[in-house]
């Protein structure tokens, strides 16, 4: 089930989120209501009555990346993955937790806001609203939010041996928040958690997938092209998800990156011994769905994603909240060995004045650029 090309993924969600699948499972097989996967028509996601199989629930996966087109800094791609009645599967997230979260930041609005990462980062207003939303709702799944170490190593387990061929990463750690008052998320969180409590819905937490510049060249390397390897980042995102599903439905939703419309050949690949259907492919998005797994799974891939579904949206705001944690350190790093360097946000045009003030370092450690600078 592994994209071909890559290292082995990570297994699982880790312990907690196995045992909070599990517990909520057997909660699932208690009640008189039971229902399974229906293949009934291509398109649905409906789930039938069945007397003897368990599951009335289905995990929803959102996933968006952060730092595919900067020259300087990690790849960061994210996943916030959902557990949500089968009734609610087509419902928008946005509408049915309206008590305590909403689609468009707003001052006068006190709910949590759940948007694209854009709309909550500015970065002359620093890091607090995107914060806010990446840490409030990593703190309702149960994710440790009080060190980023802590938090890295829970969101994305095996990061820091990665972080060693990195001297900038290489045993990174602060306290956090960095722009909130802890008090006031935990507030917030609980607010958010009632909500979900009421509408059936759970949150079992961020994931990612992080590569160094020195990681994201090696991949591009063996597969000539960083849409592969961003792809291939995505596919083992859902792959630990449905490690830890059983049975349950899988239903990946996923922000589309540039034109492409075709994504049978790549998900046969790293689903072996699967039937898929196509189910749509055009310009506005592609999706399909896979049979005679363990885990049915459905895959879509929507233009402007994070503007369509809850899930991608908050998957857009955890990779950039650990993209951005990240090259805080880096630039620390940097500054600390080139007095009077500024900052860079790692984007082609600053990444080429920042590297010609580093041209001096850089030509005298003759490593140091395949570990700094991206190939592509």
């Amino acid at each position: 089930m592994r994209p071909a090309g890559f290292e082995p993924a990570t297994p699982g969600l880790g312990n907690r989120c196995s045992i909070l699948l599990s517990h909520e499972r057997e909660r699932a097989e208690s009640s008189s209501t039971r229902r399974v996967w229906s293949r009934k028509k291509p398109g649905s996601l409906d789930l039938l009555p069945q007397s003897r199989n368990p599951w009335c629930v289905a995990i929803l996966i959102g996933i968006d990346e952060a730092g595919y087109g900067p020259t300087l800094g990690p790849l960061v791609v994210a996943g916030a993955v959902f557990r949500v009645p089968n009734e609610a599967i087509k419902d928008c997230l946005w509408k049915r937790m309206a008590g305590s979260i909403c689609a468009r930041p707003a001052n006068s609005d006190h709910r949590l806001p759940i948007a694209d990462s854009k709309k909550l980062f500015q970065r002359s207003a620093g890091l607090g609203r995107l914060e806010r939303t990446a840490l409030v709702m990593a703190s309702v799944a149960g994710v440790p939010v009080e060190t980023a170490r802590r938090f890295l190593e829970f969101v994305a387990p095996g990061c820091y041996r990665s972080f060693e061929e990195s001297p900038w990463y290489e045993g990174f750690d602060r306290a956090l928040p960095v722009d909130n008052d802890a008090h006031e998320l935990a507030l917030r969180g609980n607010a958010v958690k009632r909500n979900m409590a009421e509408q059936g819905v759970s949150y079992i937490g961020p994931i990612c997938e992080i590569l160094t510049a020195r990681a994201f060249n090696r991949l591009v390397t063996n597969t000539r092209n960083k849409a592969v390897v961003s792809l291939g980042l995505v596919l083992r995102l859902v792959d630990r998800v449905a490690g830890d599903a059983g049975k349950e439905p899988v239903v990946a939703l996923i922000d589309r990156q540039g034109g492409r419309t075709h994504y049978d050949g790549a998900l046969r690949t790293a689903f072996t011994g699967s039937t898929l259907s196509i189910i749509r492919e055009d310009e506005e998005g592609s999706a399909y769905e896979l049979h005679d797994l363990v885990t049915p799974m459905r895959f879509e891939f929507t233009v402007s994603g994070e503007e369509a579904h809850l899930p991608i949206a908050l998957a857009s705001v955890t990779a950039k909240y650990v993209r951005e944690l990240l090259m805080s350190t880096f630039n620390a790093y940097w500054c600390a060995r080139v007095p009077g360097l500024k900052p860079t946000a790692g984007y082609y045009t600053d990444a080429m004045r920042f590297l010609a003030d580093l041209k001096p370092i850089i030509e005298s450690e003759p490593d140091l650029r395949n570990m700094l600078v991206r190939q592509r």
